[in-house]
C-alpha cells in the first residue's frame, strides 16, 4: 500500500465551523498532526512580514552611504588649495629664508626664482642639506640660484658660502643670513650645443689637464677664468653646480661649470662636488669624464655627489674615459 500522506488542508474547501476557545489542557492534547500544521502557518506570516521590514532596512542603509561617499566626495574637492600668487621659496627643513613677494611696481625678472637652478625634490634637497650639517661650517661655492640654497646658507652658519648667478638681476634682494653669505652675477658664453666639441677638445688639450696650472691664466675653453677673485682665493668644501640653465641647446650649458669646479675640487683636501640634473645628457657626460665614477659616493634622484682629494698633480681626470667619443 502507498503510504500515508498528511496534508493540512483539504482539497475540498471544508465548511467553516466556530468552536469555543480550547483550555490549555485540551490544547496539549491535540494530535500532533494538527499542532504541526498551525506552528508552520504561523512561520510562513512571520517570516512574510519580516522580509518587508529588512528590504526597507537594507534600503536606507544604501541611501545613507550615498549621501556620505556624496558629501565627503564635494567637501574634499572644495577644499582643495588654489595656486598662490606670490613666489616663495620650497622650505623643506628649517630654519627657511623667505623669498621676495611680488608689489605692483616690481619686474618678474628680479622676484621669480633663477631659471637656471631647477627645484630639488624634498630627498634631494635632504642629501644636500645633510651633506652641509655635517661639513658646517665650512667653504660653500653654489653655481647657480633657488630661493632652497638660502636654506644651506644658514646651515653653514659660520662658514662662507658664495652663490654665482647668471640670470638674476638684482641680486641685492636677496637677504643674506650673515655677511659671509655673498652673491655675484657672473656670464657664461657658451651654448650647451658646443658640449661634444669641448669635450673632444679637452680630451686632446694638455691645458685642460688637471696639472695645468692655476685657473685665472688657464688657456683650456672649458675654464672659466673671469669669476670674482674671491672665488679662486678660496679651499672649497663643497661645490654644487646647478646653473646656467642649459635646458635648451642655445642655452649656456654647464660644461664649463663642471669642468672648473672639478678643477677647483683638486686642489683642496677633500671636496665633495654635487651636480644636479644628471639626468640630462651635458651633466652627464661631464660629470663621469671630470669628476669620474669613482668619485660617485651617493646620489638621490638627479642629484650625484662626487668627493674629491687631493689630485692637483694628476695628469688624467679618471682612471678610464666612460664616455666614448667617436
Amino acid at each position: 500500500m502507498p503510504p500515508e500522506v498528511l496534508h493540512c488542508r483539504s482539497l475540498v474547501t471544508p465548511l467553516v465551523q466556530f468552536s469555543p476557545a480550547l483550555l490549555p489542557e485540551a490544547q496539549h492534547n491535540l494530535p500532533i498532526i494538527y499542532k504541526y500544521c498551525r506552528g508552520r502557518k504561523r512561520m510562513n506570516i512571520a517570516v512574510k512580514k519580516v522580509i518587508p521590514v529588512l528590504l526597507m532596512i537594507l534600503s536606507s542603509f544604501s541611501i545613507i552611504r550615498f549621501l556620505l561617499i556624496t558629501i565627503t566626495n564635494s567637501s574634499s574637492s572644495s577644499s582643495k588649495p588654489t595656486l598662490p600668487t606670490v613666489v616663495h621659496h620650497t622650505c623643506l627643513s628649517p630654519p627657511c629664508i623667505e623669498g621676495p613677494k611680488n608689489s605692483p611696481g616690481s619686474s618678474t625678472n628680479q622676484l621669480k626664482t633663477s631659471a637656471n637652478a631647477s627645484t630639488l625634490t624634498e630627498k634631494e634637497f635632504l642629501l644636500l642639506s645633510n651633506l652641509i650639517i655635517n661639513k658646517a661650517p665650512c667653504n660653500l661655492l653654489i653655481f647657480g640660484f633657488a630661493y632652497q640654497y638660502l636654506n644651506l646658507s644658514q646651515i653653514n652658519a659660520g662658514g662662507t658660502t658664495i652663490f654665482l648667478e647668471d640670470e638674476i638681476n638684482d641680486l641685492s634682494t636677496i637677504k643674506a643670513n650673515s655677511n659671509s653669505t655673498r652673491t655675484y652675477k657672473v656670464d657664461y658664453q657658451i651654448p650647451g650645443n658646443k658640449a661634444y666639441k669641448l669635450l673632444k677638445q679637452a680630451r686632446q688639450d694638455p691645458a685642460c689637464a688637471p696639472s695645468s696650472g692655476p685657473l685665472q691664466g688657464s688657456t683650456c675653453k672649458l675654464a672659466l677664468t673671469n669669476l670674482p677673485q674671491e672665488v679662486y682665493q678660496h679651499k672649497w668644501d663643497v661645490i654644487v653646480v646647478d646653473g646656467p640653465s642649459g635646458d635648451t641647446p642655445e642655452a649656456p650649458g654647464r660644461m664649463p661649470t663642471i669642468y672648473t669646479a672639478s678643477i677647483m675640487a683638486r686642489s683642496g683636501n677633500a671636496t665633495d662636488v654635487v651636480i644636479h640634473d644628471v639626468n640630462r645628457v651635458v651633466e652627464k657626460w661631464f660629470s663621469w669624464e671630470f669628476l669620474c665614477e669613482e668619485n660617485l659616493v651617493s646620489s638621490k634622484g638627479n642629484l650625484w655627489v662626487f668627493r674629491i682629494r687631493d689630485q692637483f698633480n694628476s695628469t688624467k681626470f679618471c682612471t678610464a674615459n666612460t664616455v666614448v667619443i667617436v
